[in-house]
C-alpha cells in the first residue's frame, strides 16, 4: 500500500523521466480527460455544443501533460516552448465561462499529470467533477422556480367560482398571481399566472380540463424554454 502511495504521489526529484513513467502518466492522462469530456457533455446545456471541444478536452490533458515532460526541470526549455507557443494564434473564441473552466481543468489535471503528482491528479479530477455533477443535479444557480406562463378569461357570471383554482392546485405545484383585467363590454375576465407544473408533459391535460368549464372562454399556456438559461 506504501509503495502505491508513492508512486501515485511520483517521484522525490523531479527530472527523473523513463519511458514508463511517460507512458503511465499518458494514460492516466487519457483516463482522466475522458472522465472530464464525459462529464462536460453529460452536464451541458445550451445550443453551443461542439463535439471538437468535447475531444479537445481529452488531448489537451494529454498535451500538457507531454509537455510537462518535456520541460522538466529545465527552464531554457520552458521559456522556449513559451516563445513557441507566442507564434501560435489561437482563432477560438470561448464564449460560454463554463467551457473556459473545463479548459482550465484539462490544463491543471495535465499539469499534475505531467509533473508525476498522480494522487493529486486523481484526487483533483474526482473533486472536481462531483462538484459538476453536484451542480448539474440540483440545478444550482438557475433562478426559475416557474415553467411558464398561463392565461385564463372566464365569464362574468363564473367570477368567484372554485373549479378553476382546483384545476390549478392540482397540476401546479406553484401559482403566482401576476395581472388580472376585466373588461366591461365582454362581460370577462382575464387572468394571468406564473406557474410551476407539477409535470410539464402534461401540460396539455391541464389546458384541455381548463376549457372544459363552461365559465372559461379562453385558455393559453406558455412554457417558458428549458434552454432560455445556459
Amino acid at each position: 500500500m506504501e509503495a502505491l502511495f508513492e508512486a501515485l504521489n511520483g517521484p522525490a526529484s523531479g527530472g527523473d523521466f523513463s519511458a514508463q513513467s511517460t507512458l503511465l502518466a499518458l494514460l492516466l492522462a487519457f483516463v482522466l480527460g475522458q472522465m472530464i469530456a464525459w462529464t462536460y457533455a453529460w452536464t451541458h446545456s445550451g445550443l453551443s455544443y461542439s463535439r471538437g471541444f468535447t475531444q479537445s478536452l481529452v488531448l489537451l490533458t494529454l498535451v500538457v501533460s507531454l509537455v510537462m515532460f518535456v520541460i522538466g526541470n529545465s527552464i531554457i526549455t520552458a521559456f522556449g516552448l513559451i516563445g513557441a507557443l507566442a507564434l501560435i494564434r489561437f482563432r477560438n473564441v470561448l464564449k460560454d465561462t463554463r467551457d473556459t473552466v473545463f479548459v482550465f481543468i484539462s490544463l491543471v489535471i495535465g499539469m499534475a499529470v505531467g509533473s508525476q503528482r498522480y494522487l493529486v491528479a486523481i484526487l483533483g479530477t474526482g473533486s472536481l467533477l462531483l462538484v459538476v455533477w453536484y451542480m448539474n443535479i440540483t440545478s444550482f444557480g438557475t433562478l426559475g422556480r416557474y415553467d411558464g406562463y398561463l392565461t385564463v378569461r372566464v365569464s362574468r357570471a363564473g367570477l368567484g367560482r372554485q373549479e378553476s383554482s382546483d384545476l390549478l392546485k392540482r397540476f401546479c405545484r406553484v401559482i403566482k398571481p401576476i395581472s388580472t383585467r376585466q373588461s366591461g363590454e365582454e362581460e370577462s375576465a382575464e387572468f394571468v399566472y406564473q406557474v410551476g407544473l407539477r409535470d410539464r408533459e402534461r401540460s396539455p391535460e391541464l389546458i384541455t380540463a381548463l376549457r372544459a368549464l363552461d365559465h372559461v372562454t379562453h385558455v393559453s399556456l406558455v412554457l417558458r424554454s428549458e434552454l432560455s438559461e445556459v
